[in-house]
């Protein structure tokens, strides 16, 4: 039986590229974000993988992270907690938040201040 692998001539397939942390689309912006709850302060930490890491005071219990969370990028992107949206991860470290309505302007202040 012949075994299907990598011989001398084969080559692996390259790997993908990875995602990037976020996407802007005309006036929203998507974020991929990795939240540790319950730090000493609120505030961004760099990079975790695919994401960019956001450090919250607030604990993880009863949705007190995630609020805190939706407060914290409504503030930075210069916007209502109303246009920022929790659209994946609720139960996760690994979230997805869109942000609506955030001027260029506030937009690149914001990702220069998440890239660290």
């Amino acid at each position: 039986m012949r075994r299907e692998g990598l011989g001398k001539n084969k080559r692996a397939a390259p790997l993908a590229a990875p995602a990037a942390p976020f996407r802007l689309d005309e006036n929203r912006l998507t974020l991929r974000v990795h939240v540790q709850p319950g730090a000493r302060q609120t505030g961004w930490a760099g990079r975790h993988g695919e994401a960019f890491r956001l450090r919250i005071s607030a604990r993880a219990v009863d949705g007190q992270a995630n609020a805190a969370c939706v407060a914290f990028l409504a503030a930075a992107a210069g916007v209502s907690r109303a246009r920022v949206v929790l659209v994946q991860g609720a139960r996760s470290r690994e979230k997805l938040f869109r942000i609506e309505g955030a001027s260029p302007k506030r937009v690149q202040s914001l990702l220069e201040a998440c890239s660290l």
